[in-house]
């Protein structure tokens, strides 16, 4: 500014010079005061065109897009709730300030105040965009999808175009990335020396701080997808893969964890890393034990369904037994079953789901360890050379972003994964709880119908001793007469040709060697017998050639091998003579030799009684069923045609034929109270 003496006044030159300056100053002040309103407003109006546009797509565009699976729309759509709800928080408190440096002010503290929140929500949105557009872009080749998708679009946001949902979809990133340039032309129209210029730059570093966070979150996304992919390859699938550059990276690696063990190198140690990954992996092991401890639980719920008692023939008529099986049908229709599908949808499929969710983070940690190898080895070369090549470069990148992801997001996971754990455990115990209630509460509303319910718990349980001991007892001792008077299992009559074969085999090998065959035996493998029900076999070796118990090398008479031990048991030798004495005629029935007892003028002739010594179900009206130990009467020992196979019996007042090796005559024991009309011949009634 040009100076004057004490009464010197300036020319008009100077003079017109001055002002001219002054005005120009206030006129680009006033024009930065403009483009400084201009700026703002701008900022406010699109601010509040685009919350409008939020909320059109989260309610209208996506509630009328029926055609899509549900599925597709949360990856479409993905955080655009949360992304409307702070930006309406962010434009009301825009709206809410007041003109002036008071407001610019304000635009930078709101936007400080904000700068968290944004960073959140935006780079989620923003990692999942490139999915969302992948997934319209599959829609244009389907025409029907596509179709309805453009209808819709057309009908609400009409300067869509053809762009369709993608116009909409790209407009949060481009709101975050637009604020920096918003911040910074308000920047540009304000003075250094304005009182709101100070929080207008911080404001304008934390957007500028806020995008270059989402673009390392998003990079740092796009890593952890490319190594999180589950291949399941094939043998020549991966041997296609293996090229000279995959070997020498995976030489390099060996190399470097040679060194490592060795000693000659040291190990990079992590300990905040190696914390998480502990506590990861034991997270992991729980699952997956509970997984499996839930899965046998259910198998064995299943075995046990699959036993249904109230179906069973109890050949038992009223009284408890019917409430019995009302009660048991309660529980396995209703009770068991509801249990098993709550504990299958409740318990076992999240379960399912939260291990596959643990592959993820299981495979990328896998990938870190390589990765770290690699970074570990270039460190090495840096420190030498303090040069690298820039794929070396790229190998180090990837190995931060990939160490940083999980250090950042490992916490958090094993945070979801142990809360998931504890509710399935507390589901686990509640359905637990309520089975056994529901279990409770129905047998006692059964117990409440029975006669002695209304009895004392003492004299119930004195009841209950009382009569099972005298069931025991009976059982006990009609176990103790049946197994004294129960012979073996019968024979038939062996063929003239079939008993010289026996009494060969017994000359060779003598008769505590031979064993008949109780069932059909159906040979398989080497050196495996086929043969028939009643042949008779001479015992060679009581085990095959491995030490196996099992199997027993026998002889035929003509061929020699191994039959299943099960399947034989000793066959008593009656001699030629006692056999004809026994057997009567075309009987049918075999028995050993008895010892006969001195005569004596004071001895009673054994009473002998006809019993069924196996079990008989009748296939037809001319036969009839016979239970093991049922007396039977037999009033002809063969069929209408002379077959002595048969015997025409009565049982229970019901007559027909029965398999007369199925019947064997005993002596009948005073205490069961068997009786017989007297006979001197004990087979009179065969």
């Amino acid at each position: 500014m040009a100076s004057y003496q004490e009464g010197e006044l300036p020319s008009p030159g100077e003079s017109s010079g001055d002002e001219s300056q002054g005005d120009e100053a206030i006129k680009t002040l006033e024009k930065m005061k403009l483009n400084q309103r201009l700026a703002v407003k701008e900022l406010v109006s699109t601010e509040a065109k685009y919350v409008y546009n939020l909320r059109l797509c989260a309610s209208d565009i996506r509630s009328q897009l029926h055609e899509l699976p549900e599925g597709d729309l949360d990856v479409i759509f993905s955080n655009i709730n949360d992304i409307i709800k702070v930006n309406s928080h962010f434009l009301k408190e825009l709206e809410e300030a007041k003109s002036g440096e008071e407001q610019l002010c304000l635009l930078g503290n709101l936007f400080l105040e904000f700068q968290e929140e944004m960073e959140s929500i935006y780079k989620v949105y923003c990692a999942s965009y490139d999915q969302a557009l992948a997934l319209v872009e599959s829609y244009k080749k389907v025409p029907k999808l596509q179709k309805a998708v453009q209808d819709v679009i057309s009908a609400l946001v009409p300067q869509a175009g053809a762009s369709g949902l993608s116009f909409l979809l790209v407009m949060p990133v481009q709101r975050v990335t637009k604020y920096p340039l918003l911040l910074q032309k308000i920047l540009e129209n304000t003075s250094p020396d304005d009182h709101a210029y100070d929080a207008l730059c911080k404001a304008t570093r934390a957007m500028q701080e806020v995008n270059s966070n989402i673009n390392e979150y998003k990079r740092r996304k796009e890593i952890a997808t490319k190594y999180n992919k589950l291949e399941h390859l094939t043998v020549m699938e991966r041997l296609a893969r293996i090229n000279t550059h995959s070997i020498s990276k995976k030489t390099l690696r060996l190399s470097q964890l040679f060194k490592q063990e060795a000693g000659i190198v040291t190990r990079t140690e992590d300990r905040e890393f190696d914390d998480l990954e502990e506590k990861f992996h034991w997270v992991a092991l729980c699952v997956n034990e509970l997984k499996s401890n839930v899965a046998s639980y259910l198998e064995n719920l299943e075995t046990f369904l699959r036993i249904k008692p109230h179906e069973c023939d109890l050949e038992m008529e009223g009284g408890a037994i019917q409430q019995f099986c009302c009660l048991m049908r309660n529980l396995h229709f209703l009770v068991f079953l509801e249990f098993k599908q709550r504990l299958e949808r409740l318990v076992y499929h999240p379960l399912v789901h939260l291990s596959k969710a643990l592959l993820g983070p299981q495979n990328l940690i896998k990938k870190r360890l390589d990765k770290l190898l690699d970074f570990e080895r270039i460190e090495e070369k840096l420190a030498e050379m303090a040069s690298l090549t820039y794929e070396e470069e790229g190998t180090r990148h990837t190995y931060q972003a990939l160490n940083s992801l999980l250090v950042s997001e490992l916490p958090q996971f094993n945070q979801v994964a142990t809360q998931w754990l504890g509710q399935i455990l507390h589901s686990l115990m509640a359905l637990q709880r309520d089975l056994a209630q529901q279990v409770l509460q129905r047998a006692e509303e059964e117990l409440a119908q029975l006669p002695h319910s209304h009895v004392s718990e003492s004299d119930f349980k004195k009841l209950m001793e009382d009569t099972l001991g005298k069931t025991s007892a009976q059982l006990h001792y009609f176990r103790q007469s049946f197994e004294k008077v129960l012979p073996v299992p019968i024979t038939q009559v062996l063929h003239p040709v079939a008993e010289r074969q026996v009494q060969n085999l017994v000359s060779k090998y003598g008769p505590s060697k031979i064993y008949q065959v109780t069932s059909n035996i159906s040979g398989s493998g080497n050196l495996a017998l086929t043969l028939q029900r009643g042949q008779i076999v001479a015992l060679l070796q009581d085990r095959d050639t491995k030490g196996n118990t099992n199997r027993w090398l026998v002889d035929t008479g003509g061929y020699r091998g191994y039959v299943p031990a099960g399947k034989l048991e000793p066959y008593q030798v009656v001699p030629h003579e006692e056999s004809s004495m026994q057997a009567g005629s075309g009987d049918g029935f075999r028995f050993p030799p008895a010892e006969v007892p001195r005569a004596s003028a004071h001895a009673v002739p054994p009473v002998f009684q006809v019993v069924a010594a196996y079990p008989f179900a009748a296939r037809s009206s001319h036969e009839v069923s016979l239970q093991v130990g049922q007396p039977v009467m037999v009033l002809e020992r063969q069929d209408k045609k002379g077959n002595p196979e048969w015997s025409f019996v009565e049982v229970n007042g019901q007559r027909g034929y029965v398999p007369s090796n199925f019947l064997v005559p005993i002596p009948s024991p005073a205490p069961w109270g068997w009786s017989l009309p007297p006979s001197d011949n004990p087979l009179s009634h065969m």
